[in-house]
């Protein structure tokens, strides 16, 4: 590896610096303003997700060819970083969309691709991933969502858990077992909101991510016609775990733009707050824990991109970097968010100061895209060359 090589992994080019700085501007101009309202009214922000089109947020990794912007996932991560900086809910959502149309682009056929892709880059349609249900999470290869053949198709039926955009998404990416046991025999499908037989659960009354809605996607007897079969029939596993590679990155970033604006804002309640005649700033133990909290901070963004060049490269061991990228990360952002809370002090507890809101928006990132243990399994797995 070239001098110059390894230095791009830990410097950003013109461009990637570009792409960050709109992505800051548009959190800063058109989404921090917003956010602690959204999050207490529950209120999900269709405009605002349309105004990130005209910047290409609706299609990050989609190609060109389908009004995608063609971005790497070290450009993704940058953006998802910058836009949670302003709101880890709203950031974790463009995750989301983007997840679901990065599938239909790589395994669609090209009918599927010019079908769904422009207006999803428009976000003209809004994109949901459903894998979970009520009894398979981290063991996803047990999901038990069938769907039976019919004669110019399928008969999906099931219940989907945990489902992000539920109810607000036209487009659902549903996993579903077509024959037999195992991860081998589960299909991929797009199914589309107002699809007879398919319906939503009630709100999900939740911790945080308040600014997007949660809830059970309920399949009874949806047909779905032959065409809107992603990939081939059997290959839906696949589909999920590369979809859950890229995950991993993008929610891993949104813990870093979450933890990285709650630093900010402790850093400046501390030169603003006296204690005993002085700034609390000037008290060598708080000095401490802000330097360690920087460092963690330092270390998540370096491992961060380090993974997102991996994906991007090819690099054989992708899957796993991805994994500790996300135990990582997502680990250190929820703590560094949790101690900026201890340095507000009662303030911290207050709803008006927006810390509290941060440390409830990243707890369930240390969940979600795979749970922190299951990351341990599959690096543990790659580890000791145990099989899966």
């Amino acid at each position: 590896m070239s001098h110059s090589s390894v230095a791009a992994q830990f410097s950003l080019n013109a461009e990637q610096k570009a792409i960050r700085d709109l992505a800051l501007k548009f959190a800063a101009d058109q989404i921090a303003p917003d956010a602690i309202r959204w999050d207490h009214e529950k209120h999900f922000p269709r405009d605002v997700f349309r105004s990130a089109a005209q910047l290409g947020f609706g299609g990050i990794p989609i190609a060109e060819d389908v009004g995608g912007s063609a971005l790497s996932r070290l450009e993704g991560v940058l953006i998802y970083d910058s836009l949670a900086t302003a709101c880890p809910c709203i950031s974790g959502y463009f995750s989301v969309h983007n997840m679901v149309a990065s599938a239909i682009d790589r395994f669609g056929s090209a009918d599927q691709r010019q079908r769904w892709l422009p207006r999803m880059c428009a976000f003209e349609l809004m994109g949901a991933i459903c894998l979970t249900e009520p009894s398979s999470g981290s063991d996803a290869a047990s999901l038990t969502t069938l769907a039976v053949r019919t004669a110019d198709g399928y008969k999906l039926t099931g219940v989907k858990q945990f489902i992000s955009g539920a109810g607000e998404a036209e487009v659902y990416l549903v996993m579903a077992r077509t024959d037999g046991t195992g991860p081998r025999s589960i299909s991929a499908f797009v199914v589309e909101r107002g699809t007879p037989g398919l319906s939503f659960g009630p709100p999900e009354k939740k911790m945080g991510w308040n600014a997007q809605p949660t809830c059970q996607v309920i399949l009874d007897e949806v047909c779905v016609p032959a065409e809107n079969l992603l990939g081939a029939e059997g290959g839906g596993f696949k589909i999920a775990m590369s979809a859950l590679d890229g995950g991993r990155l993008n929610i891993a970033a949104c813990s870093l733009g979450g933890a990285r604006s709650a630093l900010n804002k402790a850093a400046a309640y501390m030169k603003e707050r006296t204690a005993f005649g002085h700034p609390i700033a000037d008290f060598q133990a708080l000095q401490f824990r802000v330097a360690d909290m920087a460092t963690e901070l330092e270390v998540s963004q370096t491992f961060l991109w380090r993974a997102a060049s991996a994906l991007d490269a090819g690099d054989a061991n992708a899957t796993v970097l991805c994994a500790m990228a996300k135990r990582y990360v997502t680990d250190a952002g929820f703590d560094i968010a949790n101690q900026a809370l201890q340095l507000f002090g009662g303030y911290g507890y207050l709803a008006d100061y927006g810390i509290e809101k941060i440390v409830r928006d990243l707890r369930v990132h240390q969940i979600l895209e795979g749970t922190n243990e299951i990351m341990r399994v599959i690096i543990a797995r790659s580890v000791l060359g145990t099989p899966r």
